[in-house]
């Protein structure tokens, strides 16, 4: 089976610093894949590379197709970005339809389903009735919030999420995961996130990936990859890992901890 997103020999170099070395990932459709890691791993610039946004040396196909234009890839792959950029004043309304401009280019009206589809996502992230507000007016998580319903209204077959809890509390933190995890099963939607929260990385996604030294240093089940040792050696920080039915959760040490002889 071809694999949805697929990654061989990635090398990435930005103003002069080589940012991703060789790198190889590869996604099945409908499984979810968490990429985590330090900062200044390269976590941002590989999903970048996967948009077309960064020129790279390498093989990226999606579904099978490795047309390397941003416009072809715009019907295939979503993006919530860390950082969005909004333009000024711009409605949520709007700002959610953006997402509708790969099925009918940049000129043309929006039709009767769009604004459906638009109205839909909007309702599944907690954001009905937000339509005539400007994304600006938001709060920071009702503002990310709409930048994930603006990338749910593409209705892309691959969404890659940077950081897509950044500014949520914890109750939105899960409904969004939560929606995206159901969404991934009802439509075989593959996912490719990054994500600080290592926990959350376990909990939610079929498997991790950790970005190092802008290498693929470990991948496999959340249960395999998240030890004590490597948590130590790429992140350089002390854990005990509690197991969970649910995935392993990963408790922060302290020196008093430590020298109480506390064990992982």
């Amino acid at each position: 089976m071809t694999p949805a997103v697929r990654v061989q020999h990635l090398d990435v170099t930005l103003d002069g610093t080589h940012v991703l070395r060789g790198v190889d990932l590869a996604a099945s459709t409908g499984e979810w894949v968490n990429i985590i890691g330090p900062n200044g791993a390269g976590k941002t610039t590989l999903l970048r590379a996967l948009l077309g946004l960064v020129a790279f040396d390498g093989e990226i196909a999606i579904e099978g197709l490795s047309d390397r234009r941003r416009s072809a890839r715009a019907r295939k792959v979503a993006y919530v970005p860390q950082t969005p950029v909004i333009p000024p004043g711009m409605r949520v309304a709007d700002y959610v339809l953006l997402g509708r401009i790969p099925h009918r280019g940049v000129f043309a009206a929006e039709t009767a389903n769009d604004r459906r589809i638009a109205a839909e996502v909007l309702a599944r992230l907690d954001l009905e009735g937000f339509g005539d507000r400007s994304v600006q007016s938001l709060s920071g998580g009702e503002r990310q919030r709409a930048v994930m319903a603006r990338a749910l209204a593409q209705q892309a077959d691959v969404l890659l999420l940077d950081e897509p809890t950044t500014a949520l509390d914890l109750g939105h933190q899960q409904d969004v995961l939560e929606l995206v995890d159901a969404l991934r099963r009802e439509r075989s939607l593959t996912v490719i996130a990054t994500l600080h929260d290592l926990t959350l990385a376990a909990r939610y996604g079929d498997r991790i990936a950790i970005l190092a030294r802008g290498r693929v240093a470990e991948t496999g089940p959340p249960a395999e990859v998240l030890t004590v040792q490597n948590i130590s050696e790429y992140f350089g920080a002390s854990v005990r890992i509690v197991d969970d039915p649910e995935g392993p959760v990963i408790v922060p040490t302290t020196a008093a901890s430590a020298q109480n002889g506390d064990q992982p």
